[in-house]
């Protein structure tokens, strides 16, 4: 499996650029911006490569997650994180707070100071596993005893989901730790820009935080306090859920793709003016030849029509995708979206100034189109991971897929 990223790469998160003399006169904006999937290099530790098996990604870092258990960083200031990552599960970054998932523990590190200890850390101690009851003990000596939070460790023990944890979840702002009510049978949760996705056992979905542009999918632009259901999708088990700048999606257990929240940028997939009004600018301006922009003709009554822009879409919406798909994955940046279909196609939309998108351009889009460079190299999209102005993605060749499915 490799790992593949394109968009937003001033601080080399994406790959560092080799100037040669060549290229030592060419634009920056080369090294800033990279509209073609770049495969991310292998990181090389006493003679070893290591392969990465997951990435998380924020605005200016990269954290690489590999088979061997450690966390490696590249991006700002990568080079400032010394604490020992060996053992971990699991990993999330911001652009404040390294968090790594251990067996025997959770530790949240400040990014921007050179600590020698975790600015916060839960500790996992078995008291009786015979009773079923755990102890989960937090570095601001608070404690969690319990028979019922079990459901939540049972999760975690058989498999890390950051940024859930034992009781409750790892904001991305402090306070770091937020507890959440045992009854809500956490599954996974998605955290946006000041809002938070929660995905329950059973398939519902919860919102809760900042509302301001639809984000929470109730139908207004109230904010809420409090995990509140997804009354929209209730009856309609969800599979997996993401969070963006200001929108979300999920995903259904059908492989269907429900959207809502901003849509400036077109990243709910729908029509959007912001995009419309781009290219009617463009044609406005007068050229060299003449400087008198000519009107735009006017459409006969036969032709009129009202177009239908969104600008936000407060309660969640099929969206359709041609050709037809089913999706397993998807993913939000902080204006853009990316989603992986069960035949491994990924497609992406919304705002691309950077070539966040990976078609090759820095053009934004309001419908889902299929990234080609992967079906051109013969690759199998199997995850797919945005960070706020970039994207990640990992893929296999068709025939080595094929091996392993027989």
């Amino acid at each position: 499996m490799s790992w593949f990223g394109f968009g937003f790469n001033a601080f080399g998160q994406i790959c560092v650029q080799e100037k040669s003399v060549q290229e030592e006169t060419s634009d920056a904006v080369g090294e800033v911006k990279v509209s073609v999937p770049v495969e991310l290099r292998s990181h090389v530790d006493h003679s070893c490569c290591l392969k990465t098996c997951q990435i998380r990604a924020s605005w200016s870092r990269r954290a690489c997650l590999h088979e061997s258990r450690c966390v490696w960083l590249a991006g700002f200031s990568a080079s400032s994180i010394s604490n020992d990552t060996r053992g971990c599960r699991d990993a999330i970054i911001s652009e404040s707070h390294l968090t790594l998932a251990f067996p025997d523990r959770i530790e949240s590190w400040d990014v921007q100071r050179k600590d020698k200890t975790p600015l916060w850390s839960m500790e996992i101690i078995p008291q009786s596993e015979s009773s079923g009851i755990w102890i989960f003990e937090c570095t601001e000596h608070q404690k969690i005893t319990t028979n019922m939070l079990l459901h939540v460790f049972c999760h975690f023990h058989t498999g890390v989901n950051l940024p859930l944890v034992p009781g409750g979840y790892i904001a991305s702002k402090p306070p770091i730790f937020r507890s959440l009510a045992p009854h809500l049978q956490a599954k996974s949760l998605a955290l946006g820009g000041d809002h938070v996705i929660l995905l329950t056992a059973p398939g519902a979905v919860y919102s809760w935080g900042l509302g301001s542009h639809g984000q929470l999918g109730h139908g207004g632009l109230v904010s809420e306090e409090e995990p509140r259901t997804v009354e929209a999708l209730w009856g309609v088990p969800m599979s997996s859920v993401a969070a963006g700048g200001w929108h979300s999606v999920c995903i259904s257990e059908g492989g269907d793709l429900y959207v809502w929240g901003w849509n400036e940028s077109g990243q709910l997939g729908l029509p959007s003016r912001g995009l419309q009004k781009a290219p009617q600018q463009k044609k406005a301006q007068p050229t060299e030849l003449s400087d008198v922009s000519t009107p735009e003709e006017e459409p006969h009554d036969g032709d009129k029509h009202e177009e239908v822009f969104i600008s936000i879409q407060a309660f969640p919406a099929l969206l359709d995708v041609n050709p037809s798909s089913d999706f397993q994955r998807a993913s939000c940046g902080s204006r853009h979206t990316a989603a992986v279909t069960t035949s491994g196609c990924l497609f992406t939309w919304g705002w691309g100034e950077y070539g966040q998108l990976g078609h090759q351009t820095f053009n934004s889009l309001d419908e889902p189109r299929r990234v080609e460079f992967f079906k051109a190299k013969d690759l199998h999209v199997v995850d797919v991971v945005c960070g706020p102005w970039n994207t990640f993605t990992a893929a296999v060749k068709k025939g080595v897929l094929d091996l392993k499915n027989t």
